[in-house]
């Protein structure tokens, strides 16, 4: 197996010292590996990837519980921007582009944690490569390009940074299905080709399914399933309750006798 690159132990997080909104959230993410986390609205994905690029106190949340580990060092207590400088960056749900900036100049602010322009133009011209539609558009204002060239601007920034890891918030939000499907057609070029590791959080399950290596099922701030992304998309629960394919209907997944005896969690 790969070597391990991203631990995350059991982590409880906290909103306003009062929210319970992750439970003991575990997972892994391997060198060069694709992973998803999928679940609906509130599940706790978008937490979960706050809680490991450690953004959650701007909305008063916190770590209580359980550990954060990058390739076996603890990296709880690191900033944003140590984070950044160490290979772990996030690319936020919205993509967050500056509305004012051209797409070149919003990919440059990707490099604040570097110095080195003959990097950073090798750099520019790589993501250019994999996103021949921003160097087509590198000086429209941001504002003025559509969605699907907005989340390729805010991919394309993260890439300024040189990560080995990228943790991907929703991609697919807001885009047409065509698109969807270019953005995930060049995330896993980037890492058969790059070997970055993925970390996505993401509502479409068989897009995500479909890339991915692993997934990870949130429910309630609780991991209740995971698997290699095929035996997930075989799974009869899987599809009758993430795929759309099925059965009578449920008002939750717990309600699956045969997911009770697969839960990661004690009663």
């Amino acid at each position: 197996m790969n070597n391990i690159v991203l631990n995350v132990n059991g982590i409880e997080v906290i909103y306003n010292h009062v929210i319970l909104v992750l439970k003991g959230v575990s997972l892994t993410l391997a060198e060069g590996q694709v992973a998803a986390i999928l679940g609906g609205n509130g599940a706790g994905k978008t937490t979960t990837l706050r809680a490991i690029s450690n953004l959650l106190k701007g909305e008063r949340g916190e770590v209580t519980k359980g550990s954060i580990e990058l390739r076996g060092e603890r990296i709880d207590s690191l900033t944003p921007a140590q984070l950044v400088r160490r290979g772990v960056v996030q690319v936020m749900e919205g993509r967050h582009c500056f509305a004012h900036l051209t797409i070149e100049e919003n990919l440059l602010t990707g490099c604040y944690t570097r110095s080195d322009k003959a990097e950073i133009a090798r750099n520019l011209e790589k993501v250019y490569a994999y996103f021949p539609r921003l160097k087509t558009r590198r000086s429209s204002q941001a504002a003025y390009t559509s969605g699907g060239e907005q989340q390729m601007c805010a991919i394309g920034r993260a890439l300024m940074t040189n990560p080995s890891v990228v943790l991907l918030d929703e991609p697919s939000m807001g885009l047409a299905p065509q698109i969807v499907e270019e953005v995930f057609e060049i995330v896993k070029d980037l890492n058969r080709k790059e070997r970055v590791s993925f970390l996505i959080a993401e509502q479409n399950t068989n897009m995500a399914l479909k890339y991915a290596d692993y997934g990870y099922i949130l429910e309630s701030g609780r991991v209740v399933m995971d698997g290699h992304a095929e035996e997930l998309r075989s799974n009869e629960d899987v599809k009758e309750f993430y795929l759309g394919v099925g059965g009578e209907e449920r008002k939750s997944f717990r309600e699956v006798k045969s997911y009770k005896r697969r839960k990661r969690w004690l009663a």
